[in-house]
């Protein structure tokens, strides 16, 4: 009987440090602790050229991978600009022209916005869970936090702007660390460093995400989030073409 003990109990432990190294569990863990099944977020985002810094303000909504909501609230001139994710449809509503429009794949690599960010990296068109083919290179510490190091190749059908990425995630709190981006090439192209990590919404969560450009010398994207809830309430309804012209 008690040998029957012994081999269930290590039997879950095994099983338990299968799951913590399946690189795909790794990195959908991930992501449901930066959203959760539901989130909202108020954030500044600062881009920084060798000649000027331009900050822009914005709330963003997520349901689940399919939804998202971002809102540009300032400065004035962008004020009501909003994109809008459903499912594989993305749309851009520009107030000025009172114009909504789809946007095809090609536009995904664009940049956000005027930053250093592409329209995928900020409105992800794509699931880094289910668009990915993913793999455990190890563990490495950055910072002093220990890390999964996944690599992730795109499924040769995915839109995406980038033919590899690796994330760090932490061993911990399975938050992300660092990104870098690889193009066809495999050249680095960009990465994103995240810290300050701060208890938001009742969550541990990386304040800070600073993308730096590898071919554009004292060029660099900062988003700070300041506030986020992880318990709002919301549906698909909420993420329609009518709440993206009239939400503030």
């Amino acid at each position: 009987m008690k040998t029957t003990i012994i081999f269930f109990c290590l039997a879950a432990i095994y099983a338990v440090n299968v799951n913590a190294q399946d690189p795909k569990a790794i990195i959908e863990k991930m992501e449901e602790n930066l959203r959760g099944e539901s989130s909202y977020n108020e954030m500044t985002m600062k881009t920084v050229r060798p000649r000027y810094t331009r900050e822009i303000s914005m709330k963003a909504w997520t349901l689940g991978d399919d939804y998202s909501l971002i809102l540009v609230t300032a400065p004035a001139r962008d004020e009501g600009t909003s994109f809008l994710k459903r499912k594989n449809e993305i749309w851009n509503y520009v107030p000025n022209i009172d114009r909504t429009v789809k946007m095809p794949p090609s536009m995904m690599s664009q940049s956000w916005m005027g930053s250093d960010f592409t329209n995928d990296d900020l409105v992800q068109g794509s699931s880094t869970v289910e668009d990915y083919d993913h793999q455990l290179l190890g563990k490495e510490t950055i910072d002093g936090v220990e890390c999964y190091k996944v690599e992730m190749i795109p499924h040769p059908e995915t839109p995406v702007v980038y033919e590899k990425i690796i994330r760090w995630v932490s061993t911990g709190y399975y938050l992300p660390v660092k990104v870098e981006h690889y193009n066809e090439f495999g050249e680095l192209v960009s990465t994103i460093e995240f810290s300050e990590v701060k208890n938001l919404g009742g969550r541990d969560f990386p304040t800070v995400m600073e993308m730096t450009p590898h071919d554009k010398e004292g060029h660099k994207t900062i988003i700070t989030t300041h506030k986020a809830d992880f318990g709002v309430e919301l549906n698909t309804n909420f993420f329609s073409q009518r709440n993206m012209r009239e939400i503030r």
